[in-house]
């Protein structure tokens, strides 16, 4: 709710001010910004891994007995 109310008084970020902060983003982070981004792209393969991995026992779950039978 608050989100759509903010979004409804100041409008979805334009190029320019994605670009602002891109370099508030480098002028903060510095020389450290490729190893942040290297943490946050593993971060995300492993919750990748994760969800697959839940996937996975979803699907076996849902998968009738191994050995054929069905009560």
């Amino acid at each position: 709710m608050l989100t759509s109310m903010l979004v409804g008084m100041f409008g979805m970020p334009g190029h320019l001010e994605l670009l602002i902060i891109a370099g508030l983003a480098l002028l903060l982070f510095g020389h450290r910004l490729p190893s942040v981004m290297r943490s946050l792209g593993r971060g995300v393969v492993e919750f990748k891994k994760g969800v697959q991995g839940i996937e996975d026992d979803l699907e076996s779950a849902g998968d009738p007995e191994p050995n054929g039978k069905d009560e």
